[in-house]
Order: C-alpha cells, then structure tokens, then sequence
C-alpha cells in the first residue's frame, strides 16, 4: 500500500508531519481513446512544511493542474493526494469542501475582492462566512507582514494593484492555513508591485512559518522561493534549490535550446515543444 511520504515524527510528541502535501502516481487525463490527453502523468511530488515551492513549465506542461489538483480544487483520474496526513482524494464533496476551506488558502492573478467592503473586511470573510473566530493577534502580525496597517478601512477602488494583492494575500494568511496555493499570483501586477506582493510571500513563510505552492513563468517570481520544480508533457522533469532568478532563467534556456525568445518551450529533454 502506498503511503505518502516517511516524516520523522517524535514518538507521542504530536508533532506534525514534516510534508504539507504530497501526491503519489497523480494522474489527470481529458477524454478517452484517441482523443485522450493526459495533464498530469503518474507525478510523484512532497511538498515541505514552511517551504516556498514554485512550479514552473510551458504552457500545457500541466502545472496549474498539478496545483489545482494538490489544493483539491480538480479531481484526478488515478493517484492519491495528501493535505498534511488526510489523503483528499478519498473524501466526499462535503468533507473536501470543509478541508479547503480550514486547511487551505489560494492567491489568483484575480484579487476577488468583494468591492463594498474594505480591506479589513474582505481579508476576514471567509472566516466570518465560516463562523469562526478571528484570532486578532495573529491578524495583527498578518497585517504588519504585509504592510496594510495604514490600508485597512480603505476599499478595494482606493487601493493600487498591489495592495489589492496584499490584501488577498493577508485574506489567505489570516485564516492560517496549512498551506497556501498561488497560481500566477503576481501575474497581473507591475514588476514593482509583483516584487512587494513576492516579498510578502517570502515573508510569510520565514517569520509566520507558512507553506506556499506557486505556480508562475517568470524567473525572478521563482527566485523568492526555496525550490523550484519543472514540468513538461506532465511529468517532473527537474528540480532547483535555492534559485535565483540567472540560474533559472539559465534552466530554462537549456531546456529550450538555448532560444532566448523561447525560455518557456522546453520539453524536459533538451527539445523545443
């Protein structure tokens, strides 16, 4: 029987498993016959607890459906998935959809704020949907990490993009979630504004000890994380540790045969797709 991952545990200690999420032989595929496409292709993958993981590939490598499968938001064709020590791929739509909203939070490229309520407000709404208790402390710290201290009564039309992020970024924080999805999370904002939402990020996980998933294209977003990993036709085909934007950039253009136009084509084999 498979299990997702060994973690050193302390006997008794109830310390928690050292992996946030992981994925055995995850398996996404569109259609049947001939017309069958496979997404994802019997991926193996552990994501560290209080790690920054980035995942990177072309377009159609099957990245953001690696991500929306881990966070539970897809369903696979075959393969199991864990969320810390619960495997998702065994729970009913009722079960999945608590598990997400108590374990997990995400970051678009959308902020999906709501425009009526201010900044305070929309970064405490899923809690209040759910009933829960807002632990001020710890929505101070969020707050002070993100810099939105002065923003808070303000309303989604009186902040700038990337405020607008921060504060979607402190509306997934706040909750306190095992772990946070992002998919391009940066990708509508200017490269000053992507630069202070990433570094919020980085943040978040080196002084709150948060686990972050980001699926991005751009080399310098992959350099604020602690390890990158690629795919291509579906499949995990390399991995970085302690990236900087060069050497991924660097990756990238050997994977794509060195054409700078191209950085985002390779297969994983040396070959532009």
């Amino acid at each position: 029987m498979t299990t997702p991952v060994t973690v050193p545990r302390a006997g008794g200690s109830g310390e928690r498993s050292a992996i946030a999420a992981a994925g055995r032989a995850v398996t996404k595929a569109y259609g049947s016959g001939e017309t069958r496409v496979v997404a994802l292709d019997a991926v193996d993958v552990d994501i560290a607890r209080g790690r920054f993981t980035a995942i990177m590939g072309p377009s159609g490598s099957g990245k953001s459906t690696l991500m929306h499968c881990l966070a539970g938001l897809d369903t696979v064709t075959g393969g199991r998935i864990w969320i810390g020590d619960t495997e998702i791929t065994t729970l009913k739509d009722k079960k999945l959809t608590r598990l997400r909203r108590d374990k997990i939070g995400f970051i678009f490229q959308s902020f999906n704020l709501l425009p009526t309520l201010n900044a305070a407000e929309n970064i405490t709404l899923p809690m209040d949907i759910a009933g829960r208790k807002v632990d001020r402390d710890w929505l101070d710290r969020v707050v002070e990490t993100v810099g939105l201290a002065g923003r808070l009564k303000h309303r989604p039309t009186q902040l700038s993009g990337g405020q607008q992020q921060r504060v979607a970024v402190a509306r997934a924080l706040a909750a306190r979630p095992e772990i946070i999805f992002g998919d391009e999370p940066t990708g509508n904002l200017d490269s000053r504004a992507g630069a202070e939402v990433l570094g919020f990020l980085r943040r978040s996980v080196d002084d709150l000890g948060q686990t972050i998933v980001m699926v991005t294209h751009d080399p310098v977003a992959a350099s604020y994380a602690d390890r990158v990993l690629y795919l291509a036709d579906g499949r995990i085909v390399d991995e970085m540790l302690a990236p900087t934007a060069d050497a991924v950039l660097e990756r990238m253009l050997r994977f794509s045969g060195g054409d700078p136009r191209t950085p985002e084509t390779f297969d994983g084999r040396g070959r532009t797709s």
